[in-house]
């Protein structure tokens, strides 16, 4: 059975989902608030938070405290609203799936109207916050990477071209930009170096994650590059990307935006991404080990590198900031800094998509 025919009868399983979760339940008749938790994908939103956290701090201009909690509390009303937005449109073939069916809609404890109308909520209230505490550069850009997740992402792209996670990856890497410009009001070097390291980051560790999944994205008609183009076709696309990471890594440390501790860090952690990209590349077809290694360390990858560049910038700029803000920016930015890195330390899995 080809992708198509498997399309042609999840769209049969689609409009028969819509016609009893919307038409017959418009309101769900039990939930609880850890239903609309599960909807904004908490895991996923921590680490636009985190990555955005780290822009926001290598800003040469700095925020005050209150300005500061508010684009943070922002961004991560942002990310939610696109992931509850996200699992709206994709009800359907979460109910499918064996990974995405206990997600509260599937499950019928929110309904989709419900989850519809929260999602534009949080997605209204992060925009207007974040224009009023900041800028509107930072608002517009945090809109335009929601619309980006949902309409062209999740509606468009992850449901017709293998390379879906390759474009879609833009959204998830714009929070440290967001972040650079709730800060400045403008676009810097340095936050496109952060974005380009996201978006080379994010299709080897969805693909990893995907070689494992092959037989429910097909059971649902989503064209992941696995499930098209196979195995040995995945992971040189993984092998590629990984070293094209690695090289792109090291541009914070090349450019002068990190020290030589971060350097190392890196060249490090690109020599083992792409140790765990080749041993994948090279393992047998029914070896699911090697992919699960390699998305595992995707993870730590991410949050090793971006945690290095927080304590970095924290440790160049906090100490002029206690005369000039009495201390008072200073207890707000590290607060939320060792928030963050303490969140990087709990091995979050990141595999909602």
């Amino acid at each position: 059975m080809n992708v198509k025919s498997i399309a042609g009868q999840l769209g049969e399983r689609r409009a028969r989902f819509a016609l009893s979760s919307d038409s017959a339940h418009p309101l769900a008749d039990h939930w609880s608030v850890s239903d609309f938790v599960a909807l904004i994908k908490p895991r996923v939103m921590m680490l636009a938070v985190f990555t955005a956290l780290v822009g926001l701090s290598s800003a040469p201009v700095r925020l005050d405290p209150l300005s500061t909690l508010a684009a943070v509390l922002a961004i991560a009303a942002g990310a939610g609203a696109a992931g509850v937005l996200n699992m709206w449109y994709d009800a359907d073939i979460d109910a499918v799936m064996s990974r995405t069916a206990m997600r509260p809609i599937p499950r019928g404890k929110v309904s989709r109207f419900e989850a519809l109308v929260f999602g534009l909520f949080l997605g209204v209230f992060a925009v207007v916050i974040l224009a009023l505490a900041t800028n509107l550069t930072a608002a517009a850009l945090l809109a335009c990477t929601i619309l980006f997740y949902v309409v062209v992402y999740t509606a468009w792209l992850k449901r017709s071209t293998r390379q879906n996670i390759v474009i879609g990856g833009v959204a998830g890497a714009l929070p440290p930009v967001i972040g650079w410009a709730a800060a400045t009001g403008d676009v810097g070097l340095e936050p496109l170096a952060l974005f380009l390291i996201i978006f080379l980051w994010t299709p080897p560790h969805f693909w990893a994650l995907a070689l494992n999944r092959t037989d429910d994205y097909a059971r649902v008609g989503v064209p992941m590059l696995p499930v098209v183009a196979g195995k040995a076709a995945t992971t040189r696309q993984i092998l590629i990307y990984s070293g094209l990471l690695a090289l792109a890594s090291e541009l914070p440390w090349m450019l002068g935006f990190a020290g030589a501790i971060y350097g190392v860090i890196v060249a490090i952690g690109g020599a083992l991404f792409l140790l765990l990209a080749r041993q994948l590349n090279r393992s047998m077809e029914s070896d699911r080990r090697a992919a699960h290694r390699l998305f595992v360390f995707s993870i730590a990858y991410l949050f090793v590198l971006f945690a290095a560049l927080l304590i970095d910038h924290g440790r160049k700029s906090f100490s002029p900031m206690r005369s000039s803000h009495g201390g008072r920016g200073v207890s707000v930015h590290a607060e939320l800094k060792s928030g963050a890195v303490r969140s990087a330390c709990c091995g979050v899995n990141f595999s909602e998509v």
